[in-house]
């Protein structure tokens, strides 16, 4: 049974709508490492149709020598999870659609899968993965900016989510990453 982990760019005020602003910030290979480790232990990528329509065409054509990433996203099984999308396969190699979210089938996909999940992005299917406790691991890369708007992991009137912090990292580009899992035991 493996793991969901989580990534997510956000920045101190919350937002993780698509992150531009990321750019200003370069992707130091602390960065790059501190991914990469996210992804070494993933077999499966998990996205919501809005982030996997937004990845696909930004990967599907990237080769190892564009990219140390192409590889991973565009070689490991990625598992969409969407009501409308009909074939995912068509549109990026290697991809799946499971359906409208549903707990019970993503909690058996975690036992399907030999390995980690990864997700990037898609906000909606992480708040609903976080409300149904099946992410395992929550890496947050704050950015050392507020945007004042947008999209945000944990909108006005979201329910309480007790974390704990499973580790915390300054980057060389002035980003913290954080690690939460599910809160200890009490």
């Amino acid at each position: 049974m493996g793991a969901i982990k989580v990534h997510e760019f956000t920045t101190v005020d919350g937002v993780v709508d698509a992150p531009m602003w990321t750019v200003d910030y370069g992707f130091p290979e602390d960065l790059a490492a501190s991914i990469g480790a996210l992804t070494a232990s993933s077999s499966g990528i998990l996205l919501g149709r809005t982030t996997f329509e937004m990845f696909a065409p930004a990967w599907s054509t990237r080769t190892a020598e564009d990219d140390e990433g192409a590889p991973f996203f565009n070689e490991t099984r990625k598992y969409v999870v969407s009501s409308t999308l009909a074939d995912a396969e068509a549109v990026w190699q290697n991809s799946t659609v499971v359906g409208a979210y549903d707990a019970g089938r993503l909690r058996a996909l975690k036992d399907e899968v030999d390995g980690d999940l990864y997700v990037s992005g898609s906000a909606t299917l992480v708040r609903a993965l976080l409300a149904d406790g099946l992410v395992d691991e929550l890496h947050l890369y704050v950015y050392p900016l507020a945007v004042g708007t947008g999209i945000r992991l944990f909108p006005d009137g979201a329910p309480r989510t007790p974390m704990s912090l499973l580790g915390a990292e300054g980057l060389s580009n002035g980003v913290a990453h954080l690690t939460y899992g599910a809160p200890a035991a009490g």
